[in-house]
């Protein structure tokens, strides 16, 4: 929980450039090969994205590569939400440090989910960043 990360100066540049093209409170930067994940600060999301997404649109042209802005949230559960988000699970509870999210919709799961249950490990990954979370299930 809450690992100390360390940014390189490429990521404090993407972070700089966040900052002068949105002027949101930016929180954290997860910079991947296909895309880079911002986490704005609670009520900044708005502002982050822009009119029209014109923000969104403008960063994934000068960086080259998707972007995704996420809301942070203290709520582990909204925290999860947020980065699921446009997915959307019935139901997300915790049951002894493990998270549950729940869908009746199969392709919503297997989004969830991954090849490999990849896209769960790294949603795990990315929370950990922030919260205790043993393990996060879908069902």
């Amino acid at each position: 929980m809450n690992t100390k990360v360390v940014f390189d100066i490429n990521v404090l540049n993407i972070m700089k450039t966040f900052d002068n093209v949105t002027h949101a409170k930016l929180k954290d930067c997860i910079v991947e090969e296909e895309k880079i994940i911002f986490i704005v600060s609670e009520n900044e999301l708005s502002k982050a994205i822009g009119k029209n997404a014109s923000n969104v649109k403008r960063l994934a042209e000068i960086l080259k590569k998707k972007i995704k802005i996420v809301e942070f949230s203290s709520d582990t559960l909204k925290l999860i939400k947020n980065f699921i988000h446009p997915l959307k699970a019935d139901n997300i509870y915790e049951e002894n440090g493990i998270v549950v999210l729940e869908s009746a919709d199969s392709k919503v799961k297997g989004l969830l989910i991954g090849r490999a249950a990849q896209n769960l490990r790294k949603l795990e990954e990315y929370i950990r960043r922030y919260v205790d979370v043993k393990e996060i299930k879908v069902v």
